[in-house]
């Protein structure tokens, strides 16, 4: 597929003259392109649905989500995962984001990065793909020979294997089980594929991890119960939660965090009464889900 042959780099016919636009209607112009991610990323929901039940099942099972790519799509996958361990609680292990030029790559451009097709083979050697894994490309173009090369290596050792793209019928569509393909059209400024389509790879990212932890169990009703009270700000969100959760005061909501360690933890034993080692017991034999710990608990 030759380069111009894509939508995403392709000039769009609503922005030939924001050159000679006014700063509000720069931004305006913008804005109406960015009105079009969200029903472009719709019609993808299905998909996206499809690959959250791979990265469940291989996370449940041991394995990994490994996310893959080059610049602007490289960097949106280690923002993703790199947000994972605080929220959810998860082991940092589990949930991978992986940029083609390494952490430094993550400040500045490194050139030629993108077009190494063996590095990217060499990345998911040294992390150890396997078939207990799930491996997923993001690169706006679709062909990022990185990127491709990561995700095709990756299926050939068994690893299940997904994609974000913003073109169709792309190599790496191809080269996954489970293709995400989010057309949002050409870009406001041609090319810039950070603009539309960044902004698509992040609301299906968010989607991808978001939906995983759910399943997961890391969520009860829509509180983020297995979040990681590291700092002031969550510690403070952790009794939150276990306020809204329990009804108890702030007080008595951390003294009982203090008590048990975990929000889970903490919101099974001011629920039920339970202690000790009863408590984890009882979240364990519900695979971490509180809400199935509590329904069990409450039938015995």
């Amino acid at each position: 597929m030759d380069l111009h042959s894509l939508i995403t780099e392709q000039r769009n016919p609503n922005t030939f003259d924001i050159d000679e636009r006014s700063t509000i209607e720069i931004v305006t112009l913008i804005h109406q392109e960015d009105a079009r991610v969200a029903p472009a990323v719709q019609e993808a929901l299905g998909a996206i649905a499809a690959l959250v039940e791979a990265a469940v099942k291989a996370i449940s099972n041991g394995g990994r989500l490994i996310y893959v790519g080059a610049g602007t799509s490289g960097r949106l996958g280690v923002l993703d995962a790199s947000e994972c361990p605080p929220t959810f609680g998860i082991d940092p292990r589990r949930i991978v984001g992986v940029i083609a030029g390494g952490d430094p790559a993550l400040r500045s451009p490194i050139e030629g990065v993108e077009d190494d097709a063996e590095q990217g083979i060499e990345d998911m050697k040294t992390l150890g793909i396997g078939p207990e894994d799930v491996v997923v490309g993001i690169a706006a173009s679709g062909r990022t020979p990185y990127t491709l090369a990561a995700m095709r290596y990756a299926r050939s050792v068994g690893a299940t294997v997904g994609c974000i793209v913003n073109n169709p019928l792309t190599d790496m569509e191809k080269a996954a089980h489970f293709p995400i393909v989010v057309v949002c059209g050409p870009e406001a400024i041609t090319g810039s594929t950070r603009m539309k389509a960044g902004t698509a790879q992040k609301m299906v990212l968010n989607m991808i991890s978001t939906a995983t932890m759910i399943r997961l169990g890391k969520v009860y009703e829509n509180l983020m119960v297995d979040v990681a009270p590291t700092n002031a700000k969550l510690r403070a969100r952790a009794i939150a939660i276990l306020c809204a959760i329990t009804g108890v005061d702030a007080q008595q909501a951390q003294s009982a965090l203090e008590a048990h360690g975990t929000v889970k933890a903490a919101a099974f034993a001011l629920l039920t009464g339970a202690g000790g080692e009863e408590v984890q017991a009882a979240l364990d034999a519900a695979g971490g889900h509180l809400k199935r710990a509590l329904q069990a608990y409450r039938q015995r």
